[in-house]
């Protein structure tokens, strides 16, 4: 990265959804932006959720309505935004009665169902499961209802490029490591991760989003304590081979109140989650217990007939949400809401600090977020994001998009058409160029991965390595084997070699 202008508008700090999120917001309102991650975009807590669009609704049960119904509009607001990652999906709610009477989840979900307008997604019905059903034979109904299905790191990465397209700056493997207030402006110590080499920059205001770090900026960082207190909760999941073959995902009651999800992953695989627990480890090496898996495996075991076991996992992962600390007694009930701190002192230069947050209102954050600063910069333009579609996503429907793209790009393998469809929607186009064969795509590193998105990926999307491609631009890596890994890591480094000669 080379910063050749060192003043900037807004420095955002955190590449996560809800940093690139406002990036995003604020770059499109005519500020100058500057966006700073310590390692790559999404690469923490934004890439390690259950990948739903959704109102919460276990969040009903702790009177969280008006959260609930800012996440049940703006899940329509995302449906409509992103159409290539975003996606509903049915989820069956198998119904246990010693754990919530029938009646009780009957209100809840016309509750779900009535709280915001619903104009995309189906309303919730019951159900009934014959002795044939993929559940064991105690459990004979339950209920449907409907919500969205994300790709979460995408959509971080697409808001980073909406940002970027809008004129701002996106430096990544770049950590904040001071910041001085001045009457003016801030001034800032950016440092480069790989070369060590720093960065002195001006900045007008500054917001710190750095997710599970959002407080420790502030005493390593900003050199001040922290205005509000977090709880780090640890959130675990696992994934498998496809344990049935519904297109409809399971969400399943457990005797301590907690849910957790089936769904449907990668055509192949079954995610299997998530898990509530505190955490006080190193955020970056945070990963799976062993209890932690054996209280997935067990929930999963109690309703399916199918029975799993931790040898069937084929890939897990963990994150940690820093949720607003409102003195809960457990985990589980922490408030998914969020609070932004904006901080002046006496019309010094501003900083807005982001608290709390969900993936579901990220974009709703990040107004609201701009919005705050507006009397810092009153050059700046209205709100714009909630009708914007995000790159790729300025398409009628996905049946058109696909039968436009089968017919540009006949030769692309069907697969490997849907692939490129849900990830970039109509940025496949950018990403063909000048490709008339599969041959024309160069060098195929394993299952659907050729050279040419490679390349694309590197130049366009930040990407850097093979976890940037295989985990958060893709989820190939739950396909590739260590030799294909590493056939890849030779050539992203010949690549880039190349593109600094």
């Amino acid at each position: 990265m080379t910063l050749l202008d060192n003043e900037y508008d807004l420095l955002v700090i955190g590449g996560g959804v809800n940093g690139s999120g406002i990036a995003a917001d604020a770059a499109g309102r005519g500020l100058k932006v500057l966006l700073c991650e310590q390692g790559d975009l999404a690469s923490a807590t934004s890439s390690s959720s259950s990948k739903l669009i959704h109102g919460g609704l276990r969040y009903l049960e702790h009177y969280q309505f008006r959260l609930v119904r800012e996440a049940l509009l703006e899940r329509e607001v995302l449906l409509k935004k992103a159409p290539h990652i975003i996606w509903p999906l049915s989820f069956k709610l198998p119904h246990q009665p010693h754990l919530r009477p029938y009646w009780l989840i009957r209100l809840g979900l016309f509750i779900y169902d009535h709280l915001a307008q619903r104009v995309t997604l189906p309303a919730s019905k019951s159900i009934k499961f014959a002795s044939n059903s993929i559940l064991n034979a105690a459990i004979g109904r339950g209920f449907e209802y409907a919500d969205g299905w994300v790709d979460d790191a995408r959509l971080v990465i697409l808001n980073a490029l909406a940002a970027h397209e809008k004129g701002a700056t996106i430096a990544t493997r770049t950590r904040c490591i001071n910041a001085q207030r001045t009457t003016d402006n801030w001034q800032v110590t950016l440092e480069q991760q790989d070369s060590k080499q720093q960065y002195q920059i001006k900045a007008k205001g500054i917001v710190n989003a750095a997710g599970p770090w959002v407080a420790s900026l502030f005493e390593q960082v900003l050199t001040q304590p922290t205005p509000h207190a977090i709880r780090l909760v640890k959130g675990s999941h696992i994934v498998l081979p496809r344990i049935h073959n519904e297109p409809q995902a399971y969400i399943l009651q457990n005797q301590d109140q907690r849910i957790i999800f089936v769904i449907p992953y990668e055509d192949d695989f079954s995610l299997i989650g998530t898990t509530d627990e505190e955490y006080s480890g190193h955020i970056a090496e945070v990963k799976i217990s062993q209890q932690e898996i054996d209280y997935l495996v067990g929930i999963t075991n109690q309703y399916f007939k199918k029975q799993i076991s931790s040898a069937d996992i084929v890939h897990s992962y963990s994150g940690v949400r820093p949720l607003l600390d409102d003195k809960s007694t457990d985990a589980q009930a922490v408030t998914r809401d969020y609070k932004l701190l904006l901080s002046s002192n006496n019309q010094q230069a501003p900083l807005l600090s982001v608290f709390g947050g969900k993936l579901t209102t990220y974009r709703k954050l990040a107004e609201n977020a701009v919005n705050k600063l507006a009397e810092f910069y009153p050059q700046m333009g209205p709100a714009w994001t909630k009708n914007a579609s995000l790159p790729g996503g300025d398409f009628n429907t996905v049946t058109e998009l696909q039968q436009q793209l089968q017919t540009q790009y006949n030769w692309l393998p069907a697969l490997l058409l849907k692939r490129f469809l849900r990830s970039y929607g109509t940025y496949t186009h950018a990403l063909l160029i000048n490709a008339n064969s599969v041959k024309d795509l160069g060098v195929h590193f394993g299952h659907g991965l050729y050279a040419q998105e490679v390349n694309y990926l590197i130049d366009t999307e930040w990407a850097r390595c093979s976890d940037d491609i295989l985990w958060r631009r893709t989820k190939l890596g739950l396909r590739f084997n260590a030799a294909q890994v590493a056939v890849l890591r030779q050539y992203i480094q010949q690549y880039s070699g190349a593109k600094q000669t």
